[in-house]
């Protein structure tokens, strides 16, 4: 199963879209969440960075599910829906550019939490 919010690109194209609401994706498959704030080095929020989260979850990690959102004009993002106890914790990416920046939660042990990234060029 995968799922795909909007792409930053669609949602800059409706224009009765506010910029401020933030974007939640819900995974279904748990209780647990994940809230973002994307900045660049000099702390301004990023518009349109992707957050990625691939989770393998159930017996054997037989099922896979694939997240993306993308931030609002005050950098902000948030998951839901996430499983209590993935086997091998949730591992975000974001991106913007040429810049990223990544995250690592358990959600056995922080089922609620928030993130601040900082988008930084890629090493080469």
């Amino acid at each position: 199963m995968t799922a795909f919010a909007a792409s930053p690109q669609n949602q800059r194209a409706d224009p009765k879209a506010d910029p401020k609401t933030i974007p939640v994706v819900d995974g279904g498959i748990g209780s647990c969440s994940a809230e973002f704030t994307v900045t660049d080095a000099a702390g301004t929020p990023v518009y349109a960075a992707d957050i990625r989260v691939h989770i393998a979850y159930r017996f054997m990690n037989l099922h896979k599910l694939d997240l993306e959102v993308g931030t609002n004009a005050d950098g902000k993002a948030r998951f839901v829906g996430l499983p209590e106890n993935p086997k091998q914790g949730l591992f975000f990416r974001s991106s913007e550019g040429g810049r990223e920046a990544s995250a690592f939660d358990d959600p056995a042990k922080t089922c609620k939490t928030e993130f601040t990234l900082v988008l930084r060029k890629k090493l080469e």
